[in-house]
């Protein structure tokens, strides 16, 4: 379970990051960037906190709205970036995920000092020094926090997606490479915008749909 040991490490304020989609085949790759200023967080956050892949969709999809509660009460921040489809298809994932976290810290109403990342792959842009944590969503609780405020905002983005484009069950698949997905790709082709070409399996479906 996270606890505190890494942001107590430093007098500074300290922001947890983490993002979400980089293995999806359309939409956005996600970050959040969490400061927690005041460590007294509710019982609800202190227990449940975690790993957003480790949770329900539920307890995630509350989780989030008692972390936003508790910016209101100025216990912490929350800072979320996003890189599109169209910016990993020019600059690799990885670099857009890093251009993803740079926006997320940007994003928040006070800049950090310092910056813990989930993973063991350090961004070179942050506006501030930081360290690596592996599986630090399960190891940190701003980590957690940003875990959590990353993977629901893209689910939720990625839902009102398939509002606009409801042929490849991204209200359930998130973008992600399930038979839904790939028979709306099969289907309908994809969308411009969305979907990442740089992708093998967008590439394969192109290349069959130009044959």
């Amino acid at each position: 379970m996270p606890d505190f040991e890494f942001e107590n490490q430093y007098d500074i304020p300290v922001a947890g990051i983490d993002e979400a989609g980089r293995g999806p085949w359309a939409g956005p790759v996600v970050a959040g960037a969490v400061i927690i200023v005041d460590k007294k967080l509710n019982d609800f956050l202190l227990g449940a906190l975690n790993d957003s892949k480790k949770l329900t969709p539920k307890k995630r999809e509350a989780l989030y709205e008692s972390l936003f509660a508790a910016q209101e009460a100025g216990q912490l921040f929350i800072g979320i970036g996003e890189a599109s489809a169209e910016e990993i298809d020019r600059y690799n994932i990885l670099q857009a995920t890093f251009l993803a976290m740079q926006r997320a810290v940007e994003a928040l109403k006070i800049k950090p000092q310092f910056a813990l990342v989930d993973g063991n792959q350090t961004p070179k842009n942050l506006p501030c020094p930081c360290r690596t944590v592996i599986k630090g969503d399960a190891r940190s609780y701003s980590i957690a926090a940003a875990s959590i405020v990353a993977k629901v905002y893209r689910d939720r983005l990625m839902a009102k997606l398939a509002e606009k484009y409801p042929y490849y069950g991204f209200e359930k698949n998130a973008g992600y490479g399930t038979a839904a997905h790939i028979a709306g790709l099969k289907a309908y082709g994809i969308i411009e915008g969305q979907h990442r070409k740089s992708y093998r399996p967008i590439q394969e479906i192109l290349r069959q749909r130009a044959g």
